[in-house]
């Protein structure tokens, strides 16, 4: 049984492990942004009933924080 344990744990921890690097990687303010985007988005939507700011919005939103991202990225490199 501990055995089975093991093997449990390490592949729950290596599935965890994945996902992080998948979703956060490098960037884990990209992370913060996305999970706002999408609440603001949410919120609009449901409690304002404004669907289609929804709909302008999301890429409007996305759009910026790519474009904020990269304009960082490039200023912090050489």
């Amino acid at each position: 049984m501990n055995a089975a344990a093991s093997w449990f744990g390490r592949v729950l921890k290596g599935f965890g492990m994945f996902w992080w690097d998948f979703l956060v990687g490098d960037t884990p303010e990209i992370t913060v942004v996305v999970l706002l985007i999408l609440g603001v988005v949410a919120l609009a939507s449901e409690v304002g009933h404004l669907n289609v700011l929804a709909y302008v919005a999301l890429p409007v939103l996305a759009i910026a924080a790519l474009t904020i991202s990269v304009a960082r990225a490039r200023r912090t490199k050489p």
